[in-house]
């Protein structure tokens, strides 16, 4: 064999080592690269996944604000038309006729004259508007005297200072008593849904 033959096949040996060596190198890159391209869908669908979840969040903490703000425009919406309905009942009992006024003044006055002993020296206020009424409607009273002017839609507020007691029987007071006691029903009758 020749030097010539000799260096033909280490040279066919040292090829075929080198494309036996490519060959696993070729075979590794793939494989290196499926393993990236797995690991990058992996990637990817966490990130998907994690930006689908973002959104969803958003959209609830959107929708769960939208819905808030909505029920505080509703609440806001019912305070003024019950501020509306308040408005108008003070309006109307400002407004009531003389013979209404002068017949709910009585009433109011000899509820709150029982609380008082006879021949006690009390003081009645109400409506400087309704003077005159309170000052006839007192001429029947023992004792009762008009004390002068007091901020209120109508009704009296009767005091004495020998007994210490004080009786406020005005329209306001009442109006808020029983504005309170009925205000559940008076807004479920208006905002029934």
């Amino acid at each position: 064999m020749s030097l010539e033959q000799v260096a033909d096949d280490i040279t066919d040996e040292a090829r075929a080592r080198a494309d036996e060596i490519r060959a696993e190198a070729e075979e590794r890159a793939a494989e290196i690269i499926s393993e990236a391209d797995v690991d990058a869908e992996e990637i990817n669908d966490s990130r998907a996944a994690e930006v689908d979840r973002q959104i969803e969040q958003q959209r609830e903490q959107a929708l769960s604000s939208a819905k808030l703000e909505a029920k505080q425009q509703r609440l806001e919406a019912r305070r003024d038309v019950l501020g509306d309905v308040y408005d108008a009942i003070e309006d109307a009992l400002i407004a009531l006729p003389d013979d209404k006024r002068e017949e709910l003044t009585r009433s109011l006055l000899d509820a709150a004259a029982e609380e008082f002993d006879d021949g006690a020296d009390v003081s009645v206020y109400g409506r400087a508007d309704d003077e005159q009424l309170i000052t006839s409607i007192l001429s029947e009273y023992d004792g009762f005297s008009y004390g002068g002017p007091r901020e209120c839609l109508g009704g009296v507020v009767v005091e004495s200072e020998t007994s210490r007691v004080r009786v406020n029987n005005t329209f306001d007071s009442i109006l808020d008593s029983v504005w309170d006691e009925h205000l559940k029903e008076l807004s479920a009758h208006l905002f029934e849904q």
